[in-house]
C-alpha cells in the first residue's frame, strides 16, 4: 500500500447526457486511475442485482466477519458475528462509504471478497465498462483495481436506468444506524440544483473522485471526476462541467447554475395514449410541474399497473388526486421496464405518501414532471 500512496493521481473528467448517452465533454476519459469509493457504485450495482432477482431482500440480515472488521476507516465499527440489514448496508455504502459494510455485502454475495471482486469485473465488461477491472468491494488502495471516467459514467448510466427503484438511496443526505447519524459525502446533494447522487471517492493515490447526476428542465447529465486535489476544488470542478452540460443542452441557463427568466410559449396540445386501445386523449400542455411516485420497476406492463393500483387504493388518503400510470422505460439492447407509478399529485403528497410506504417497508421515489409527460395510463 506504501508505494501506492506516492502514485501521483492523474486528472479525468467526463460529462454526458444520460438518456442518449452524447458525451458533452471529456479530458483524459480513458485514462485508467484508481476508482476508490467509486467502487462502491458497482458493489451497489450486484446488490441490486440480487435484489432484483429475489436471492436477496431488503430485511435480510448480513454477517459480519473478521475480515469485515479489519478494513480501515471510513467504516461503521461493525463487530464481529454483528449483522446489518440489507437496507442499512445500502445506505451504509451510499452515505458513510463504510468500507467494512462493503466486504460485508461483498461476503454475502461472493462467499470471498476475492470471488465476488472477480464477478464485479465481468459484470462490469456485460455493461459496457470496458477499462474497468476491480480487486475489492470498497475502492481501498490495490495496484490491479483501475477504472476510467468513461466506464464511471456508463456504471451511474446503468445504475439509473437498470435500477431506478434503487437509485434514490444515492440521494439520502443523511443515515442513521444505532442512534449516530451520518452525512452524505457529497455536498453538491446541497449546493447544486438539481443533483440527486451518485458518489465521492478518495485515497491518496486517486486525489479526490466524484460522480455526480442531475436533472433540470427534463434533462438529466451525469459527470466525472478523477483525480481533484481536496474536495471543495473537485466540487467546484464538478459545478463547472455540470454548468456546461447544461448550457449545451439548453441555452437556459446561465453559468452560475440559476434559470435565466424566457418568455412564455404558446402551448401546443400535447396527447397521452391508452396503450390498450391505442387511442389518443387529448391533453393541453400547459407545462406545470406535477409530482408522483414509483413504487416499483417490472418486467411486465400488467405487474406494474397492479403494483400502481394497491399502493393506490391501499394509500388513498395520501394519493386522493392522483392517477395510475405505468411509464415504459427504454433499455438499450434488452427488454424494457414498466415503472409503477401514481402521479397528478402535490409535492407534499408525494412525500407524505413515500414516508407512509416506507414505514411499512414499501419501496417509493419522489419525482417531479411535466404535465405533458408521455405515459402508459389506464
Amino acid at each position: 500500500l506504501a508505494s501506492l500512496t506516492s502514485v501521483q493521481a492523474k486528472y479525468a473528467s467526463f460529462v454526458m447526457d444520460a438518456e442518449t448517452g452524447r458525451v458533452l465533454y471529456q479530458k483524459n476519459a480513458d485514462t485508467r486511475n484508481y476508482p476508490a469509493s467509486l467502487t462502491k457504485m458497482m458493489t451497489l450495482y450486484m446488490l441490486f442485482d440480487a435484489l432484483e432477482r429475489g436471492t436477496m431482500t431488503m430485511n435480510k440480515h448480513l454477517l459480519t466477519s473478521a475480515n469485515a472488521t479489519r478494513q480501515p476507516p471510513s467504516k461503521l465499527a461493525l463487530r464481529r458475528g454483528e449483522t446489518i440489514t440489507v437496507r442499512d448496508a445500502i445506505q451504509a455504502l451510499t452515505t458513510k462509504s463504510a468500507n467494512d459494510v462493503a466486504v460485508v455485502i461483498a461476503e454475502a454475495l461472493g462467499r470471498t471478497e476475492r470471488r465476488f471482486a472477480v464477478a464485479m469485473t465481468a459484470k462490469a465488461r456485460k455493461i459496457g465498462m470496458r477499462r474497468t477491472t476491480f480487486r475489492n468491494a470498497s475502492g481501498l488502495p490495490h495496484r490491479g483495481q483501475l477504472s476510467t471516467a468513461r466506464d464511471m459514467a456508463q456504471l451511474a448510466s446503468r445504475l439509473i436506468r437498470d435500477f431506478p427503484q434503487y437509485y434514490k438511496f444515492f440521494s439520502r443526505r443523511t443515515f442513521t444506524y444505532e442512534g449516530r447519524t451520518y452525512k452524505n459525502h457529497n455536498k453538491l446533494l446541497k449546493t447544486y440544483q438539481g443533483v440527486d447522487g451518485i458518489k465521492t471517492g478518495y485515497i491518496r493515490a486517486s486525489g479526490f473522485n466524484l460522480v455526480t447526476s442531475a436533472q433540470r428542465d427534463g434533462n438529466r447529465i451525469i459527470g466525472v471526476v478523477f483525480g481533484g486535489r481536496t474536495s471543495r476544488s473537485r466540487n467546484h470542478l464538478m459545478t463547472k462541467l455540470l454548468n456546461k452540460g447544461f448550457q449545451k443542452l439548453d441555452n437556459r441557463f446561465y453559468a452560475n447554475g440559476s434559470p435565466k427568466k424566457i418568455e412564455k410559449k404558446k402551448s401546443t396540445p400535447s396527447r397521452k395514449y391508452d396503450k390498450k386501445r391505442s387511442k389518443p386523449v387529448s391533453q393541453a400542455n400547459k407545462g406545470p410541474v406535477v409530482w408522483g411516485i414509483q413504487v416499483g420497476a417490472y418486467k411486465k406492463y400488467g405487474q406494474a399497473y397492479k403494483r400502481a393500483s394497491s399502493v393506490y387504493s391501499k394509500f388513498l388518503g395520501y394519493l386522493k388526486s392522483g392517477t395510475v400510470e405505468v411509464s415504459e422505460l427504454a433499455k438499450r439492447n434488452h427488454r424494457p421496464l414498466y415503472r409503477a407509478r401514481i402521479t397528478g399529485i402535490s409535492k407534499r403528497q408525494a412525500y407524505r405518501a413515500c414516508q407512509a410506504l416506507e414505514r411499512r417497508r414499501i419501496d417509493c421515489m419522489e419525482f417531479s414532471q411535466k404535465d405533458s409527460q408521455v405515459a402508459w395510463a389506464r
